[in-house]
């Protein structure tokens, strides 16, 4: 796996799934297609990159996927943003440790109809944040631990295993508004440096997940 700093919607991501009882590395589109999408086109709304715990169970887009078809995502970081004067600031979240963030994912694979071209893809679990990311955001993405990765892969656990991260496992800092831009590059490094803010205010906003992805790391 390669750095990249900032990844979109629709960009091919790195996973990790279940096949005949042993994890698989697998690379999908960010962004869940069902597999009973009959448009010849992978949907572009409603956005499926992210799935909100309190709507999965109830949601027949993700339902299917929910029940039986469960990933993780390996992260080195992901961005939350904060509603401030002078807009939207990111904020850089990260493991205090160093070590890679593993993501609650769901998975599907969708046939599309015209070509017959297979597509693997997958969705983000995000939850309610602990209170430390809280103080810039009211949204974070589900992060498991070592113990939890089995039980999530093989449909053992559900709701019950998707809370917040403990209040002492990530790091954040503020970086540059640059990673909001059509320009950034997902190579530029610099893009998670953290900077100074001048001033401080204000409402939290929901997030715009991103994530970060590792170099060389697995699961």
């Amino acid at each position: 796996m390669r750095s990249r700093y900032k990844i979109c919607p629709t960009t091919t991501i790195d996973t990790v799934r279940l096949v005949d009882s042993k994890r698989i590395f697998a690379r999908m589109r960010w962004g869940l297609v069902p597999n009973w999408w009959l448009m010849g086109a992978e949907p572009e709304n409603p956005a499926t990159f992210n799935t909100y715990i309190d709507t999965v169970a109830t949601l027949s887009f993700f339902g299917s996927s929910f029940k039986r078809r469960h990933c993780l995502i390996p992260v080195s970081g992901f961005y939350a943003w904060q509603d401030r004067r002078g807009g939207r600031q990111p904020y850089y979240c990260a493991r205090r440790d160093g070590s890679v963030m593993t993501v609650a994912g769901l998975w599907d694979e969708w046939c599309n109809p015209d070509s017959g071209q297979l597509t693997r893809s997958c969705s983000m679990m995000i939850g309610e944040p602990n209170r430390f990311v809280a103080e810039v955001c009211d949204r974070m993405p589900v992060i498991l631990e070592r113990g939890q990765f089995e039980p999530w892969l093989c449909g053992e656990a559900g709701l019950e295993l998707l809370m917040p991260a403990g209040e002492k496992v990530l790091k954040k800092h503020p970086v540059s508004k640059r990673v909001i831009g059509v320009r950034a590059s997902d190579t530029d490094g610099t893009l998670i440096r953290k900077i100074v803010l001048r001033a401080r205010v204000s409402p939290r906003s929901r997030p715009g997940i991103g994530v970060h992805h590792p170099e060389g790391k697995g699961v």
